[in-house]
């Protein structure tokens, strides 16, 4: 398809913006409106267009008449051309091309709705510019699982008649007689026996009744 053929969508229009020519920017500071001059002379008044394909977005200053082009931007959302002024919500500074060559000029609408709607086209396309070219979710991926190595559960409870011992610290490995009973086995007494736990002294400070 031939550019000039292509379909473009219209994402704002104004009947009537202001154009002014403007100082340069001074060191560390913003632009402000009330340092155009007389804002009620402009150095051109016309109609403005943002719009649309697939190339990206475009901002038209044009003859609200003939429909004849004074100038335009190119509206990238990650290098914006539009920047807005310190001092009020209705002015602006347009970075406008030609044939290369770039400059900056004031731009100011007449209402401040005007100005509000003029923002939100700018957002709207904004969002759509950036999801467009965020990076596609992978939902092929599987999760992420556990580690343990799958296999058949082992069954650890004990049979019948079954026993199993346990070292407890501080015995000699010849008297390791106290061992834990399965089902039907009778437990020893705790009074002295091998397998017991042997009582520890009482306190020097203690005394005996006898």
């Amino acid at each position: 398809m031939n550019a000039d053929d292509e379909i473009e969508s219209i994402l704002y229009i104004c009947r009537e913006v202001s154009v002014y020519k403007i100082p340069p920017l001074r060191a560390n500071e913003g632009h402000r409106a009330n340092d155009w001059g007389d804002l009620a002379q402009p150095l051109w008044k016309g109609r403005l267009r943002i719009i649309e394909k697939s190339s990206g977005a475009t901002i038209l200053f044009e003859d609200s008449s003939t429909g004849e082009l004074f100038a335009k931007a190119d509206y990238d959302p990650l290098k914006p051309c539009i920047d807005s002024v310190l001092d009020s919500s209705r002015y602006f500074t347009v970075r406008v091309e030609d044939a290369g060559r770039k400059a900056y000029i004031g731009m100011g609408f007449a209402e401040r709705s005007d100005s509000f709607d003029f923002n939100v086209a700018l957002q709207d396309y904004t969002k759509r510019y950036k999801a467009a070219r965020a990076p596609p979710v992978d939902d092929s991926e599987p999760t992420t699982t556990s580690t343990v190595a799958s296999g058949p559960k082992k069954d650890y409870t004990l049979k019948e008649g079954q026993t199993f011992s346990i070292n407890i610290p501080g015995r000699s490995s010849g008297n390791s007689g106290g061992s834990l009973l399965g089902s039907g086995s009778t437990s020893s007494s705790s009074s002295g026996s091998s397998g017991g736990i042997p009582l520890l002294p009482p306190p020097p400070s203690s005394t005996r009744k006898r």
